[in-house]
């Protein structure tokens, strides 16, 4: 077993399963996809909130719902103004490109989609990866802030590591699942959050601490 599936047991073993992405449909994931960037789940939720309130998660009433009005409604998740407008040049991108329909959009090849995705302005590649893992269920690694901290910190990847020489990293070394992938993303979150901090990180208590003869060895990428 490599040193990164043994973590993803270690913490599965420790917090258990994390019942992620929160979302009732693949547009709510959608659009908590777009929230989330620069701010926490809890300012998210209460934007969404305010949509469901509203009766305002449905793809064809929040593409003609005006960008200004979209904005006040998200205004919980911080940045509404620049967020609205991103969140309003994907719903373009899926009327535009696939009939409104994330049937069809998530029906397509995850390569070409993901390439697709990317050309949406202020959309990048976290972003992306979470709605083609979360709501499309399309077997992508996300790699965050987390993933990059707790790993270099085991020297599993170095600290100048780009995205997607860790996102390849993750897919060297494990198979290619999309519960384990949502699974895990959550779990290094969960870890971040809890011990991992950015600063003043708690290492006694972190649980891939308590294993004696825990040992991280960087695998070699192809």
């Amino acid at each position: 077993m490599n040193k990164v599936y043994e973590i993803y047991e270690i913490l599965l073993n420790h917090f258990g399963p994390q019942g992620w992405w929160p979302g009732d449909t693949p547009l709510e994931v959608m659009v908590g996809a777009v929230l989330t960037q620069n701010t926490n789940w809890t300012n998210v939720s209460k934007a969404i909130d305010n949509l469901k309130r509203e009766d305002l998660l449905s793809f064809e009433k929040l593409h003609e719902l005006p960008v200004e009005e979209l904005a006040v409604k998200i205004k919980p998740a911080g940045y509404f103004n620049l967020k609205a407008k991103r969140l309003k040049n994907l719903l373009d991108f899926i009327a535009r490109e696939h009939d409104g329909s994330l049937e069809e959009m998530f029906g397509m090849d995850m390569y070409t989609l993901r390439e697709e995705i990317l050309t949406v302005k202020g959309i990048g590649p976290e972003t992306a990866d979470s709605i083609l893992l979360y709501a499309g269920n399309k077997p992508v690694f996300v790699v965050d802030a987390y993933t990059h901290r707790i790993f270099a910190r085991h020297n599993i990847i170095g600290e100048d590591e780009g995205y997607y020489e860790i996102q390849e990293y993750f897919g060297l070394s494990l198979p290619e699942d999309v519960q384990l992938f949502n699974e895990y993303h959550a779990l290094i979150v969960r870890l971040g959050k809890e011990f991992c901090k950015k600063s003043k990180p708690l290492c006694a208590q972190c649980p891939l601490g308590k294993f004696d003869g825990f040992t991280y060895q960087p695998l070699e990428l192809q």
